[in-house]
């Protein structure tokens, strides 16, 4: 991979036990000039053998949260590369975004700082294209020393400090191989994470700050789901989801990943809320 003076970026990647998931991340790097740095939490798999093999820079942390965890990559890795990017072990780059990738940063204008890409998840082998999922955009890219993530525990971003952000046209692909049973651990913990979060927004009365199609969804989170009745407002989105935008067209795979995700999640988050506030109350 050479140097990191010479290579075209740079690019995150957080990992604890993801032995299923790296290769394919890694992959598809592969034809990319860059340097990957991968910061552990204490993996007991094959995780940093893995990382090794495919030739990557490899750091450890304590975890704490997403946030806390990409934010101290950001001040402690050595990077020299110009762009920065951020990417998920459960992710992979298409070719067609490699390609942008290598034609596109090396002539960006200076007073471009960041760039979005869209999110294509898949679920069970299906995209899952519609429920209003698709496109998602993500600021992904940076210049280096030019962004931040947010200190949240859920549902946080990449906030550029100043400069334009552009779209590019090609995707990442979101697609996890550890099976239902993680999936669904891995959003029961998600749901401790958001009820922290949604407490500390209903003391704070603080909307999020975001650009783009991110600060149109905070908004409507934060000022209109988090506002609406508890428990309802888990099927009133998941019915929005399936049927208004149309959720049932991915199909078989759609219908679980859109009732998961779209109402027992979100139905779980309100039980863990109202769980607290019974605890806050003293209740038994």
């Amino acid at each position: 991979m050479g140097s990191d003076h010479n290579t075209l970026l740079s690019v995150i990647i957080l990992t604890h036990n993801e032995e299923e998931n790296l290769p394919t991340a890694l992959e598809s790097l592969a034809a990319l000039d860059a340097n990957i740095f991968i910061v552990d939490s204490g993996s007991t798999d094959r995780t940093l053998a893995i990382a090794k093999q495919f030739g990557c820079q490899v750091g450890s942390n304590p975890w704490t949260n997403y946030a806390t965890q990409f934010n101290w990559a950001l001040e402690h890795l050595p990077f020299e590369s110009e762009w920065v990017m951020r990417l998920d072990a459960d992710e992979r780059l298409t070719p067609e975004l490699v390609d942008e990738l290598r034609t596109t940063l090396p002539g960006l204008p200076a007073d471009v700082a960041g760039l979005l890409v869209k999110r294509r998840v898949y679920f069970w082998g299906k995209w899952i294209k519609h429920g209003g999922y698709y496109p998602t955009w993500l600021l992904r890219l940076w210049r280096r020393g030019r962004a931040t993530c947010e200190q949240r525990w859920m549902d946080e971003h990449m906030v550029v400090d100043d400069g334009k952000v552009i779209r590019l046209a090609h995707d990442i692909i979101d697609e996890n191989h550890k099976g239902l049973s993680f999936w669904t651990e891995k959003h029961n913990r998600y749901a401790d994470r958001e009820v922290v979060d949604l407490r500390q927004l209903a003391q704070s009365e603080t909307p999020g700050q975001l650009a783009d199609q991110a600060g149109r969804r905070r908004w409507m989170k934060e000022r209109v789901y988090a506002r609406a009745p508890l428990f309802a407002r888990a099927g009133t989105y998941w019915s929005y989801r399936y049927f208004l935008r149309l959720g049932f067209l991915d199909g078989t795979p759609g219908l679980v990943f859109h009732f998961l995700q779209g109402f027992w999640y979100r139905f779980l988050v309100d039980a863990k809320l109202y769980e607290a506030e019974r605890k806050r109350r003293g209740s038994n």
